[in-house]
């Protein structure tokens, strides 16, 4: 029981096959015609986080090799190791040698390849061309722009998109149902919207929601998360509108350590704040591309606190 309890929902509700995988349904369609043919052409998946990358990967290695699955099945993250090397020696070294118990060709799965040199992309080119008779890559990527154009040529390039938030609802209410616990509708309607299509994001945050209450309410959802509560923010704007600059900066401060979140988390909710707010759209726009320049000098290094109360001021002088 206790180990049941330990277990990571997003390996528990991974979908097992092409029936129970919500959403990519042009892909699954396309995918689930090549496995059906066991004529799989290298592939490149591309697409942002957690929306079934990975999991359709291992899908495809189980439907084509059943129980062997895991012997004809080389998984890498080229995160962990972005050099040559591992093109050289672990994909060449299994690339080599034959498929166990069947005569089609094994899979080699390289995770976040947007992450090799260009170098180890080139040696990569030249291993898919030599071993394309004993050997299948699926390769995936958040960007596929970072991916030489060789290995694009070469690969089935399939788009992945963010989920739609009728399927993230309806991945909800399959764990609800499974874990038998109970979401609030205002709980459920905001985890759609803040995860924007993360499939694993979404189960991560019901988990962690779980282990605190079986009643999932928003207030919940929102201290899981680390994320204000747009009212707290809005707030802060206003006051700033209406040009009073040391409350807003104080609410705002307030509103960060309360919450314990950085500055880059706090723009994005300014910056989703700033449409909702009683100002001109011109003074909008304005906003918003200030919104972007703070970001930028915050990831380049600059002080946090510094560049908010340059952003509070602009605020200040958005009203005339």
């Amino acid at each position: 029981m206790g180990s049941q309890q330990q277990q990571l929902w997003t390996e528990k509700y991974r979908p097992i096959n092409f029936s129970t995988f919500l959403g990519q349904k042009d892909i699954i369609r396309k995918v689930q015609a090549m496995v059906g043919q066991q004529n799989i052409p290298h592939l490149l998946f591309a697409g942002p986080a957690g929306t079934g990358k990975t999991t359709l990967s291992l899908m495809i290695a189980k439907q084509i090799f059943g129980d062997t699955w895991k012997h004809n099945l080389l998984e890498l993250n080229a995160s962990d190791d972005r050099g040559i090397d591992i093109v050289r020696n672990q994909i060449k070294d299994f690339a080599r040698t034959k498929s166990l118990g069947t005569d089609l060709p094994k899979i080699i799965y390289l995770d976040e390849c947007d992450s090799l040199t260009k170098e180890a992309q080139q040696a990569l080119r030249r291993t898919m061309e030599t071993y394309s008779h004993n050997t299948r890559f699926i390769l995936s990527c958040n960007y596929s722009s970072k991916i030489i154009d060789p290995i694009q040529s070469r690969c089935a390039v399939f788009r992945f998109k963010p989920l739609q938030q009728e399927d993230i609802r309806n991945i909800i209410n399959n764990i609800v149902k499974g874990e038998n616990i109970t979401i609030e509708k205002e709980a459920q309607q905001l985890l759609t919207t803040i995860t924007e299509g993360d499939v694993r994001k979404t189960i991560n945050i019901l988990q962690g929601c779980a282990a605190v209450s079986p009643i999932i309410t928003k207030k919940l959802v929102y201290e899981t998360v680390g994320v204000a509560q747009p009212e707290e923010v809005r707030e802060a704007l206003v006051l700033a509108i209406n040009k009073d600059f040391l409350k807003a900066r104080d609410r705002l401060l307030n509103v960060m350590l309360n919450h314990g979140l950085s500055g880059l988390d706090i723009i994005k909710q300014i910056q989703q704040e700033i449409w909702k707010l009683d100002i001109p759209d011109e003074r909008r726009v304005a906003l918003t591309e200030k919104c972007g320049e703070v970001e930028f000098r915050m990831v380049e290094g600059s002080d946090a606190f510094l560049q908010l109360e340059s952003l509070l001021a602009s605020f200040v002088l958005a009203k005339p």
